[in-house]
């Protein structure tokens, strides 16, 4: 399986909650960096912290949560995707439109490296009241 093909694998496995598929995706070390300001921004070690980190947030969180990709670039090792997230937060009724880049680190046919890059203000203003 060709790097790229790694990482549409992990956003089909996204759209379809498949935590298993996910988990063998990621590399039991994967570094997961959320921008600083994003909902669960942090920097993650491990699927685990990946996901109940992250991903459980947006679905807590978020009505009809998206992370939409438009674009994939391969680099080899490198794969960037590039999209936009869409949502409602619960909270306030609010929805937002983020365009984003991910950029992943591939090896072996796990992700081993995530860093991510958005306009975070767009996010926190459907998040505040």
């Amino acid at each position: 399986m060709s790097n790229l093909s790694v990482v549409k694998d992990l956003y089909a496995a996204f759209r379809g909650r498949d935590r298993e598929r996910i988990l063998e995706l990621l590399h039991p070390q994967v570094e997961w960096v959320q921008a600083e300001g994003f909902p669960g921004g942090a920097r993650r070690v491990g699927p685990d912290q990946v996901l109940s980190g992250v991903f459980d947030g947006f679905r807590d969180n978020w009505d009809d949560w998206k992370a939409g990709v438009d674009e994939y670039l391969d680099g080899g090792d490198a794969v960037i995707a590039l999209g936009a997230y869409s949502g409602t937060f619960k909270r306030t009724g609010r929805s937002m439109h983020a365009p984003f880049a991910h950029v992943y680190r591939v090896r072996d046919g796990r992700i081993v490296h995530f860093q991510q890059y958005t306009d975070t203000r767009l996010v926190a203003d459907a998040m505040s009241e």
